[in-house]
């Protein structure tokens, strides 16, 4: 007899539906699998014999064979045990159940027939509302939040025995977790009162942080570029449930835990690190920085001192906001959303322009620093701020504005993106043809944008970029059109 078990295969984030296809004959003790399965997939077969003969059933006087399809695309890790299993027990009759197209089975077995959870289960449960499985069986696991979704019914079980008694009807054997809420705990970034002055820096990083804008800082060592950053992500927004499991997914194929769902993350690579962990990658592809960076801030320090290859590869998921890795055994696309936040010197020695320190560099020596960031991903960048020192007797007399209350405009400008463009973007991100839709400009603002692209050379994308920063600006006024003065302040953050 042929059986067929539906399962879920993944492509990096993206998951297909896996038919697991189960012939039996009478002959050699045998098990194979096909459909270009990798060394864990492989011994499955050993995982199989072992937990079938511990939960009473035998193969003996069987040759079984297994096929993986689509046969073309490669299977790898040891979710597949289950549904094999089911489909073995379905094929010998020893499990007499219809068991529908759109039921999905995940997890690894034990040797004691126990089910126990593998990285990647929270991508395939992703998946899994989007290619129609309306019902999936999979182990508990405590180190993910609990999940609930409409559209999908998600039953837990622990062992063998205890899901071929709740396919036979049994459901009084389902497993109940203990439902595990998302942390919600404070986090530890820098609050912004506690930031003496750069008044004008945190105007603009308020302004990045409501349309999703990319800041590129350049100041003297000390004079505030990495606690400016570090603090930016206190005044981003909680995330969204969607986003909380989307980051958790990433997090989870990276084999990292995210400690705190709610809070967007923040990453902060060292100059050292390689093109591969930054963008993702290796022999088996996995997410890199930026995509651990998703729905938060990846912010680089001393952005010139990293390798020019490798900030060019940021140009791809700079616009894209996703990042495809190609590789001989496969072809992956990953998210890769985030707001960029870089802080560089204005030169080798970090003091040219200084009226504090004498600048020792020569001019060969600053052009060639600057140009360690090439022109494509400069222009790239939305604002661009020359950071000063600040003095500390008088700015430290100035009341500060703590991050909860920038939070909530922020937040505010944010639901008014949402409101406008249907569902969750930014105006950092939407497209221009949108942007002219929802937010058409007047003549006189078409004229002034003209005026000053004539003047600074600016390119057509950096135009575009002006247009978007002054839509955010005027969110945050809560102007339902694009106003001059938004322009203005826009070309000037520029």
């Amino acid at each position: 007899m042929c059986a067929k078990v539906t399962s879920i295969g993944l492509k990096g984030m993206e998951g297909y539906r896996l038919n697991v296809e189960v012939k039996t004959f009478v002959g050699n003790d045998s098990i194979r699998i096909v459909g270009l399965p990798d060394a864990a997939v492989k011994e499955s077969k050993e995982r199989i014999l072992a937990a079938l003969k511990s939960i009473g059933y035998s193969v003996n006087g069987q040759r079984i064979i297994i096929n993986l399809s689509p046969s073309e695309q490669k299977k790898s890790g040891p979710m597949f045990d289950l549904p094999m299993a089911i489909g073995v027990l379905v094929s010998l009759n020893e499990l007499v159940v219809s068991i529908p197209e759109n039921t999905g089975f995940i997890g690894a077995l034990s040797l004691d027939g126990a089910i126990v959870p593998v990285e990647g289960m929270l991508p395939a449960v992703l998946a899994a509302k989007h290619i129609g499985i309306n019902r999936l069986y999979m182990p508990y696991d405590d180190k993910l939040p609990f999940f609930h979704f409409e559209e999908l019914e998600i039953i837990y079980i622990s062992s063998l025995k205890e899901l071929i008694r709740n396919l036979e009807g049994d459901e009084k054997s389902n497993f109940t977790p203990k439902v595990q809420d998302i942390d919600v705990k404070s986090n530890n970034f820098i609050d912004f009162n506690q930031i003496i002055g750069h008044s004008d820096t945190k105007r603009a990083l308020e302004v990045a942080a409501a349309g999703g804008h990319h800041v590129l800082m350049t100041g003297p060592p000390g004079c505030g570029k990495s606690m400016l950053a570090e603090s930016f992500p206190s005044i981003l927004p909680p995330l969204s449930k969607e986003a909380q499991l989307e980051i958790i997914a990433l997090h989870q194929l990276s084999g990292i835990n995210y400690p705190n769902a709610i809070t967007p993350p923040f990453r902060n690579p060292h100059h050292s690190a390689s093109g591969i962990s930054i963008i993702g990658g290796g022999t088996y592809p996995k997410p890199g920085e930026i995509s651990l960076a998703h729905k938060g801030v990846l912010f680089l320090d001393e952005i010139a001192e990293f390798p020019k290859k490798t900030l060019d590869l940021l140009r791809q998921p700079f616009e894209n906001g996703k990042i495809t890795i190609s590789r001989t055994h496969a072809t992956l696309t990953y998210p890769a959303s985030f707001i960029l936040i870089a802080a560089m010197n204005p030169c080798p020695c970090g003091y040219a322009g200084s009226n504090m320190h004498y600048c020792t560099c020569t001019p060969k020596q600053i052009i060639a620093y600057k140009n360690k960031i090439s022109g494509p991903l400069l222009d790239r960048f939305d604002i661009r701020l020359r950071i000063k020192p600040v003095d500390l007797d008088r700015d430290s007399e100035n009341a500060e504005v703590s991050s909860r209350g920038v939070r909530g405009r922020v937040e505010a400008a944010r639901n008014r993106q949402t409101e406008r463009y249907g569902k969750e973007l930014c105006n950092g991100r939407v497209s221009y043809d949108d942007l002219q839709k929802t937010s058409p400009l007047t003549q006189s603002q078409i004229k002034i944008i003209r005026q000053l692209a004539s003047e600074k050379n600016w390119s057509n994308r950096t135009q575009i970029k002006v247009i978007r920063l002054a839509r955010t600006i005027s969110d945050l006024e809560g102007s339902s059109s694009i106003t001059e003065e938004s322009i203005w302040e826009a070309a000037y953050l520029r």
